[in-house]
């Protein structure tokens, strides 16, 4: 059984009169990647900043591996790593110093080689606020982790990053997980939410409204799948099948958006074949991460 580092328990986050966060519960086991997904304003940051002690909560119980992150802060950074939004940085800190500093702090060796990995190792001896902001964000980021930490928090990793980085900065967080670190990532993307999470929570108004993998908060959302068909011939012109709600034409392609897709593909294809036509290209795609999190959000539904 995997051990659990992470427990979020009616937790709750006010600042004045406005409720950041309110009541929220969540586990995260040891080696999981978990996202927190929402709009802004949902209450991720907070809860981020709260879990990495750099907030105090009002109310509710809070543990990453099994230290209270409001009174055993110090601890705690011994075992986590920490990307912000905002990097904090000294203006004219060189890439160089930061990790020697940050190396220091954590009684480590400096990992000169994160800095070649995220493509710094010319930019060494520049000043921060020379670095590029694309720059900036990769050398947070290889700060966060020399010390292999148990727990790493990453706030929005990949924005701004070139694709390159953002290929580079997932196979670590893949060589991170393999080696136990559990992963909280707080990210709009949707797409990364969806390949790298091995579960997420979404955040709406203060709550969680959804928990549970990507697959299973895609299966159990309104959004129809998406058929396209290409034939040799028009054999589909006209045609109507079964559990369809909405069909198109574009690109030479037939689309289909069914809500049971075993009896429309069936239909389809026995169509084609009773019509004598040639099936040259089949294509079924299930509703992403990011349509049923517009679908949740109610931002928007099958187009």
């Amino acid at each position: 059984m995997q051990t659990t580092v992470i427990e979020v328990k009616d937790f709750r986050k006010a600042y004045g009169a406005f409720v950041a966060v309110d009541g929220i519960s969540f586990e995260v086991k040891e080696g999981e990647i978990f996202g927190l997904l929402g709009p802004n304003g949902a209450g991720k940051t907070s809860t981020l900043e709260c879990l990495e002690g750099l907030r105090a909560p009002n109310g509710g119980r809070l543990r990453v591996a099994g230290l209270d992150p409001a009174s055993e802060a110090r601890k705690l950074r011994d075992l986590i790593g920490v990307q912000l939004q905002s990097a904090g940085l000294p203006e004219s800190i060189t890439p160089d110093e930061a990790m020697k500093f940050f190396c220091a702090y954590h009684k480590v060796v400096p990992r000169f080689d994160l800095l070649e990995r995220l493509s710094l190792a010319e930019k060494r001896n520049s000043q921060f606020f020379e670095l590029s902001a694309g720059q900036q964000r990769r050398l947070v980021l290889a700060l966060a982790i020399p010390h292999n930490p148990r727990v790493l928090f990453l706030d929005e990793p990949t924005a701004g990053l070139d694709v390159a980085t953002r290929v580079e900065l997932h196979g670590m967080m893949r060589e991170l997980q393999a080696r136990g670190t559990t992963i909280i990532l707080a990210t709009h993307d949707m797409a990364e939410a969806e390949q790298m999470t091995d579960r997420v929570a979404i955040l709406l108004q203060s709550r969680i409204v959804k928990i549970g993998t990507p697959m299973q908060i895609t299966a159990t959302g309104a959004d129809q799948t998406k058929i396209s068909v290409r034939t040799q011939g028009e054999s589909l012109a006209g045609a109507s099948f079964p559990a369809v709600s909405q069909q198109t034409c574009k690109d030479e392609y037939s689309i289909y958006f069914s809500s049971d897709i075993g009896p429309t593909l069936s239909a389809i294809i026995t169509h084609i074949q009773a019509q004598g036509d040639t099936l040259i290209d089949l294509r079924v795609e299930r509703p992403s991460l990011e349509d049923r999190f517009l679908e949740i959000t109610g931002k928007g539904g099958v187009q």
